[in-house]
């Protein structure tokens, strides 16, 4: 018997591979091969203490919050006010005020656009966005600028899917007015130098709002040490629920803010002459909220946090350089994002096989991966393609799901060389 004492490295991967287990969409066949699931980055599986808790929720403590003074209600208020005391923590906000509850990150954007930005300007202003955007984080800035006679500026990337820094510090100029990004590109992978545009965007008093949607699941993100004015993220990607995201903001902003919408739970008074609004958060929380969702995100962060996230990130990286190193193994494939600091995702190209048919082949084999543009659009037409295969992964990916990627891959190549 061997008594080699692992390294701490070594340790950590072997207690994350483990992780695999708590997620029981995973253990199942797809067309008669077990299931690799390699589509994190759309939307990842859920832990079973996350399916868990919102089913005894919903079996036990499900009324609506803060509204009712009967037993349920305060159950649920309880938990979901609770689950945002979790969140505030993992995202080292300074206060709950600044934790508003949305239906993903992509209402947390429009949110900002429209209640932050909107208000104030006016021709002549710009708004900075970067090249590798979600359409997320494109859209509700086209929408503010055409409301508003603003301009939107695209800062540009090199061939390997990174942002040319310099050239986006050049832009920001005093008619700058907001600065939104990714934290880490969806389709790319690519980790933005954020920290050092924050320092250069604070010093010129732009505000900078952060899409962190494809980072909070990925690597610790910590509010106050970044100094971004607001920071969205959704559930879903973060082994949470679908409908359920989040907007950080500084609480000196959200409060000068109107509100997003208008209805319950937004208001302290209403009368025909006039409405008071709530307190915040509450002020952009409008209607019956999705509390199961709240409830289920509560779990998640409490999963990720019983793993630590940078155990997580430092698992996921070392993953990453394998998924890499084994597809670059492959005969006429493409790799599409190259960027020196990446996160959790691969897109490629593998001869001239459509990624639409190559991940249809690759499902026959129980891999699944993500194919189309991947809601990036402008980041195909940089490269003049309409779209890639995409592998992306998460902390119950393993060396195995990578083989099994490469073997499909292979298969797919016989298959078309016929």
């Amino acid at each position: 018997m061997s008594h080699i004492r692992l390294t701490d490295a070594e340790d950590n991967i072997v207690d994350i591979a483990n992780c695999r287990a708590d997620f029981p969409a995973l253990t199942q066949n797809v067309n008669g091969h077990p299931l690799v699931y390699l589509d994190s980055a759309a939307s990842s599986q859920q832990p079973a203490i996350v399916i868990d808790t919102i089913a005894e929720y919903q079996r036990h403590d499900h009324a609506n919050v803060h509204r009712g003074v009967h037993t349920l209600s305060h159950r649920a208020t309880e938990a979901y006010e609770g689950a945002r005391d979790r969140i505030r923590a993992f995202v080292n906000a300074a206060s709950r005020r600044e934790v508003v509850y949305t239906s993903g990150t992509t209402e947390s954007i429009n949110l900002v656009a429209q209640s932050f930005c909107r208000p104030t300007l006016k021709r002549g202003d710009k708004i900075l966005i970067t090249h590798l955007e979600h359409h997320s984080n494109i859209v509700p800035w086209q929408l503010v600028c055409e409301q508003t006679g603003a301009e939107l500026l695209v800062a540009a990337i090199d061939q390997r899917g990174q942002v040319e820094l310099d050239t986006l510090i050049a832009q920001l100029d005093e008619n700058v007015k907001m600065l939104a990004m990714a934290h880490v590109s969806n389709a790319l992978g690519t980790v933005l130098p954020v920290p050092d545009i924050i320092r250069e965007a604070r010093s010129r008093g732009i505000p900078v709002l952060l899409d962190g949607a494809q980072a909070v699941p990925h690597m610790p993100v910590d509010v106050q040490s970044l100094d971004c004015d607001f920071y969205a993220f959704s559930g879903h990607k973060m082994f949470g629920p679908t409908g359920m995201g989040i907007l950080y903001g500084k609480e000196a902003h959200l409060e000068k803010m109107p509100p997003y919408q208008g209805g319950g739970d937004m208001i302290l008074e209403v009368r025909f002459d006039g409405t008071t609004y709530n307190d915040l958060p509450y002020k952009f929380e409008a209607g019956t909220p999705n509390i199961s969702g709240a409830v289920g995100l509560g779990a998640a962060v409490d999963y990720l946090q019983s793993l630590g996230m940078d155990r997580i990130a430092e698992y996921e990286s070392e993953l990453l350089a394998y998924l890499t190193g084994q597809l670059q193994t492959v005969d006429g494939i493409r790799l599409i994002g190259t960027a020196k600091q990446k996160a959790s995702v691969q897109s490629f190209l593998l001869d001239d096989i459509h990624p639409h048919d190559l991940g249809t082949i690759l499902d026959r084999q129980g891999v699944a991966v993500r194919t189309g543009h991947h809601c990036a659009m402008p980041v195909m037409d940089f490269y003049g393609i309409a779209g890639t295969a995409r592998a992306s992964l998460a902390l119950y990916n393993n060396r195995q799901d990578v083989d099994a990627l490469v073997d499909s891959l292979g298969r797919a190549k016989e298959i078309f060389s016929r």
